[in-house]
């Protein structure tokens, strides 16, 4: 993970880009995570979206990948009969993606999805940092993700209701509200000539 968030820090240095705030949802925060550790130069804030990679005891992850499609989609949405994706109705080139998604993870998280050293680590982030949470996620729950924000020096909770894992498929408008407002709040100003 640490080499992933190198390689999209140094994509914006690529780029040029200053000011960005990154935001990751679930293993993309954990890549978020990584790269406050990292040179964030750039970067001003960063809004972790139900985020794994940290390990909390009494709060364990859904072992996501001994799970069927359906199962995902149960710990995943407030409301999974809405949401969720029923394989057999996927084209097959829709099965590839889905697999190769998978496969990608597991390539990226192991055979977990978390590390046990990165919560000791989060104390070195000195970039404002919001975590969101939906109130229905059970692939981690709310306590976990406010474990991952007591984590992060001076880092914000947000919880958001009738959310699961995945709040920027079930609750778009909300989960953009926080995060526009967060970002905004922390906007640096430069000025025009």
């Amino acid at each position: 993970m640490g080499d992933l968030a190198a390689l999209y820090v140094a994509l914006l240095t690529d780029l040029g880009v200053r000011d960005v705030t990154v935001v990751g949802n679930s293993i993309g925060g954990w890549i978020a995570a990584e790269m406050a550790l990292a040179d964030t130069e750039r970067i001003s804030s960063f809004v972790l979206v139900d985020a794994v990679g940290i390990v909390v005891p009494g709060h364990p992850i859904a072992d996501f990948f001994s799970l069927s499609p359906r199962q995902v989609a149960e710990l995943s949405y407030h409301d999974p009969d809405r949401f969720g994706i029923d394989p057999s109705r996927l084209s097959p080139e829709a099965l590839r993606v889905m697999t190769g998604n998978r496969a990608a993870l597991s390539v990226y998280a192991g055979t977990s999805m978390g590390d046990a050293g990165l919560s000791a680590r989060l104390a070195a982030v000195r970039r404002p940092t919001l975590v969101v949470w939906g109130d229905s996620d059970r692939i981690a729950d709310a306590g976990y993700g406010r474990a991952f924000a007591d984590a992060i020096p001076g880092a914000q909770f947000q919880l958001l209701t009738d959310s699961g894992h995945l709040p920027q498929i079930e609750t778009p408008g909300a989960l953009l509200d926080a995060v526009w407002a967060f970002a905004q709040s922390r906007a640096v100003i430069r000025p025009t000539s």
